[in-house]
């Protein structure tokens, strides 16, 4: 059983007392385990530690951020030093509900926020940031197969026979037409290209429902991303200034290239034809998040540690849709199929990961989440 900690000699240094609070903290297991982010602060309220999922969170080290102040590193939308320097006097914890907490270098989240005293260390702080939207995506089942088969399911049985009667329809109308005039000649051919519309979206169901499972291998994120970006701007996206924003660092993924390009390139569309011909711009992320980790129904998880973020500024998603726009047959457009994004989150799905998205008008953020590449398969690959 482990000693309880000496009383501290009140004669011992200021630098001291930092470091054995350090020692006290960094070398408990439970530091390191902990799935939320937390900080150390001495009396000062300086950053003295921070745990690995903290280091997520801030996108920092632990030693580049010791002696900051916390203040100037995490951004809160409520004044919060006074109720922070009462905790410290009365020795009390203090808890802080739904608000938006910030870094500086990405949108901010909703959080809770637990602060307690560090015991037997005068003035020192644990401050542990818990964000809401990761805890309510890590509950969910993160399958989308179930729910998009029943939809797609009963359409691919009759997207079949469905095509059959309208290439006879499309076929009868040309030969009405060849002894048409001009004028009923537009009837005929306005059955054309309608019966070709429908033949297309069922094939794009068909499409959806024979995707293949993913060939996994290591794949750098990064080619699959200059790739679309290259595609897009000689094609749907000309009229958009796309910005690469990347993690040099950024670890190889376990996926299957191709899927995950269209993937992006889709997306990509989306964010193109939102803005419409006045163009705009789309910003291509990437980062690495040591916290993010997914939890299943069946109470097991898996670390998604590696960030892209699509970003736009265009008008954004519609409301009465932002909430179900993963789902087959939802569009924000006007002859929109609702396919893409459903065919999109099917993919991520297949490749244990996360989609989500947040839009606000002049900026949606679709992110993806995905696993990292075995250390050992990455190994055989390159070598």
């Amino acid at each position: 059983m482990n000693s309880p900690i000496p009383e501290l000699d009140r004669t011992v240094s200021r630098e001291e007392q930092t470091t054995l609070a350090i020692a006290d903290v960094e070398e408990a297991p439970v530091w390191v385990s902990l799935p939320v982010p937390a900080l150390l602060l001495d009396p000062e309220d300086r950053i003295v530690s921070i745990n690995p999922a903290a280091e997520g969170f801030l996108n920092t080290s632990a030693k580049s951020i010791r002696g900051q102040n916390v203040w100037e590193r995490v951004m809160i939308d409520v004044a919060l030093e006074e109720a922070f320097s009462r905790a410290r006097a009365s020795s009390s914890p203090l808890f802080v509900n739904d608000v938006d907490v910030g870094t500086g270098e990405r949108s901010p989240l909703h959080c809770n926020l637990q602060i307690a005293p560090l015991s037997d260390r005068d003035g020192y702080m644990l401050f542990l940031i818990s964000p809401r939207e990761l805890a309510g995506r890590m509950s969910q089942d993160h399958s989308v197969k179930s729910a998009a088969k029943s939809a797609i399911g009963m359409a691919e049985m009759l997207a079949h026979e469905i095509k059959n009667p309208l290439a006879g329809i499309t076929g009868a109308a040309q030969l009405l037409s060849m002894g048409l005039s001009a004028e009923d000649r537009e009837l005929t051919d306005l059955i054309v290209a309608e019966t070709r519309r429908v033949v297309k979206l069922l094939e794009q169901v068909e499409q959806f429902g024979n995707l293949r499972m993913p060939d996994f291998k290591p794949v750098n994120l990064h080619d699959v991303l200059d790739r679309a970006r290259r595609s897009a701007q000689l094609g749907f996206g000309a009229n958009m200034k796309i910005v690469e924003d990347y993690d040099p660092s950024l670890p190889m993924a376990h996926g299957d290239p191709d899927q995950l390009l269209q993937v992006v390139l889709n997306l990509l569309k989306n964010a193109a034809q939102a803005a419409g011909a006045k163009g705009g711009r789309i910003r291509l992320h990437t980062y690495f998040e040591h916290s993010f980790r997914l939890r299943r129904a069946d109470g097991q998880g898996r670390s998604l540690p590696l960030q892209i973020e699509i970003e736009d500024d265009g008008p954004g998603l519609p409301e009465d849709i932002a909430a179900d726009i993963f789902d087959p047959f939802v569009s924000g457009r006007e002859n929109g199929t609702g396919l893409g994004l459903a065919l999109v989150s099917k993919i991520i799905s297949d490749h244990e990961g996360w989609i989500s998205v947040t839009s606000v008008p002049g900026k949606t953020v679709f992110r993806i989440s995905l696993p990292r590449a075995p250390k050992e398969k990455t190994k055989k690959e390159i070598g």
